[in-house]
């Protein structure tokens, strides 16, 4: 026979549990749980049996334990919890991969038919086409002025219409329309709203970012940190190659406007007192190469004809005996 609990000895047992698994894991998924219902939740507990622990309770009561469990071991960070706690909200514990888990969760979304006074989530969208009902229900869309018309003897109706739209609350009309439609057009399941990872918490769309995305953000900052190095000529080691280009310019604008001169500087000045050298220069190396072509393709074509020759020696007699 089962004892049963009072109430205060759950809450005791329930405190327990949050302190373990806060001792035990450092990873922490708050996950919105509207219109989730205990069959489902169930079958996500089971999806992530192994290294994930789904935890839901009462705020308060979470709040409380939290708040007494961070001042016995001195440990503040789990107290970066307690603004996350708003709402219809659990707690997914875990040792796996951040990502994975999330996307397991995500499995576990169900159709849901929309109910009167419930908020949609989405737009809600009824397709063109034939409805296949009769003709005296054409009331429910004259109410919701769709337009349809009688094929065949069934309501078809002509475009699509949006019959709902995000945020707004379903009718009654609405939602008895949907039901004879047979659409069931919302899907409901636990939604991952934050992150907790060893004290930071952030967004869980931190969670899809590739090292692309990583490499391509890191470039953006070294790009800003040396454009303002520059610009405030505060020498950085991703600023001192253009400090560098831009101290040899000047160095090399003031030989070429004074007597004083350098190895570097010498070829410039030559150009700068005569520019038809290096105009000359290039045609000259151009038409050499271009005469030395003919005659490399003359040799490589002696060269074919030679073995032909001596393959008739070697046969032992000659075309012009």
């Amino acid at each position: 026979m089962t004892v049963k609990l009072s109430k205060s000895e759950k809450k005791i047992e329930y405190d327990k549990k949050l302190c373990r698994l806060l001792d035990e894991y450092s990873q922490v998924l708050i996950a919105a749980a509207d219109n989730v219902g205990s069959n489902q939740l169930q079958n996500i507990r089971k999806g992530l049996r192994g290294d994930s622990v789904v935890l839901m309770g009462k705020n308060t009561l979470i709040r409380r334990c939290i708040k007494i469990h961070a001042e016995k071991t001195g440990n503040k960070d789990y107290l970066n919890l307690l603004p996350l706690l708003v709402g219809n909200v659990g707690l997914i514990f875990t040792k796996g991969d951040l990502k994975e888990v999330r996307e397991e969760v995500a499995k576990y979304k169900v159709g849901a038919p929309a109910r009167v006074g419930l908020v949609a989530p989405i737009d809600v969208v009824v397709p063109p086409g034939n409805t296949g009902l009769d003709p005296s229900q054409t009331s429910f869309f004259q109410v919701l002025n769709i337009p349809t018309k009688i094929n065949k003897g069934t309501v078809e109706i002509i475009t699509p219409v949006e019959l709902i739209r995000k945020g707004d609350k379903v009718g009654s009309s609405e939602a008895a329309l949907l039901a004879k439609l047979g659409i069931r057009p919302f899907s409901y399941g636990l939604v991952i709203q934050a992150v907790y990872d060893n004290g930071s918490v952030f967004s869980p769309e931190v969670l899809d970012l590739t090292e692309d995305d990583l490499v391509e953000k890191f470039a953006a900052g070294v790009s800003m940190v040396t454009s303002l190095s520059l610009a405030l000529s505060y020498p950085t080691l991703v600023a001192a190659p253009h400090m560098f280009i831009n101290a040899y310019k000047n160095v090399l604008a003031v030989a070429i406007a004074t007597e004083y001169t350098f190895e570097q500087a010498e070829k410039v000045k030559e150009y700068l007192k005569d520019p038809s050298k290096f105009a000359v220069a290039a045609p000259v190396e151009a038409a050499a190469a271009a005469a030395a072509a003919p005659a490399a393709a003359a040799k490589e074509e002696e060269k074919k004809e030679e073995p032909a020759e001596e393959s008739d020696e070697d046969m032992g007699f000659s075309l012009f005996d």
